[in-house]
Order: C-alpha cells, then structure tokens, then sequence
C-alpha cells in the first residue's frame, strides 16, 4: 500500500480517536519519508557519475545539469518541499539533489520539513475525510483520496502555468520552444 494511502487510511479510521499514540504513528510516517528521501539522495549520489555519463554528457546534458543546479541553489527548499506532493516529484527531486551535489545537510533539514508537512496533512485529510463520513467510513476514504490527488493536480498545474510565464524566451529556445509573447 502506498504510504499516502497508508497515512490517509489511519486518519479516517482513528476519526473519533483522542488515543496520544496516533501521534506517534504519524511521526513515523514522516520519519519513513525522511529515510527514503535520504536513500534517494544517497542513490542519486552514488549513481550520479553513471548517470551523467550515461544520459547528461554532451552540450544538452551539461546544461540540463546546470539548470538542475541553478534551479536548487535558488529554489532549494522550495522546490523540496512543493515536490513532496507532485506525483513522482519526490522522487525526482531527491535523486536530482544527490546527482547534482546538493548540500546535505540542508537537503536533511528540507526533507524533514516537508515529511512532517506531508505525514500531518495527509493524516488530517483522512481524519476529515472520516468524520464527515463516520457511518460510512469508505466514503471518507475515497473522499480524502480524491482531495488529495485534486491538490497534486492544482500544485502540478500552477508549477506548470508559472513556470512558463517566467521563464525567458532563451529558455524557451534552449528546449526547441517558441515563448508565448513571440508566437504569432
């Protein structure tokens, strides 16, 4: 079972629960995701020369890499933690970290933000979702399911939406695209 699953599903079946050890469960939710982030960067780490020669060489590589890099020394944290609710961001993103050489440390504090983040909104979604629907529980469960991906769709369109409005007509031709203000 996906851990998101996982989280949501314990939030709507401890709807009426005021037992203190829920608490706990959801910080080893984000520890969990903290660990496999980590184990993501470590993997980016180790396989990163791999992967650069593999798939990064050349001009096109070498500048994919260099915006991959521009993008966290600028956006970092940011970007760690919006990713976190990206479907495959996370994972992306964590790889990406170790590959390019992200600083750790920072990359640690970042992760741990964005799990305890994650692990508590997702917990409380289902939480909602299961006293909404406390007669049927099931319904809770696919309503939070359903409000969850609905908040991965928006996050994934308003990156998508931004990201093409600042980005400058040289970015645009570097990836063979023609900028919105020139097309005719």
């Amino acid at each position: 079972m996906p851990s998101e699953t996982a989280i949501i599903t314990l939030g709507v079946a401890t709807a009426g629960s005021t037992d203190p050890r829920i608490g706990v469960l959801v910080t080893l939710a984000a520890a969990g995701a903290w660990c496999g982030d980590n184990f993501n960067y470590l993997l980016g780490r180790w396989f990163g020369p791999w992967v650069v020669r593999r798939f990064l060489s050349g001009e096109k590589g070498t500048k994919q890499r260099a915006w991959a890099e521009r993008s966290l020394d600028h956006y970092g944290w940011r970007l760690i933690i919006a990713c976190r609710f990206i479907p495959g961001g996370r994972t992306v993103v964590t790889l990406t970290c170790g590959l390019v050489g992200y600083n750790h440390r920072s990359f640690m504090s970042a992760t741990a933000v964005s799990a305890a983040i994650w692990s508590s909104y997702a917990f409380f979604i289902g939480r909602l979702g299961g006293k909404a629907f406390e007669d049927k529980p099931w319904a809770g469960l696919l309503l939070a399911l359903g409000v969850v991906l609905a908040f991965s769709l928006l996050v994934e369109a308003y990156r998508r939406l931004r990201g093409r409005r600042t980005r400058t007509p040289s970015e645009f031709a570097q990836q063979g695209e023609q900028h919105p203000s020139t097309k005719e």
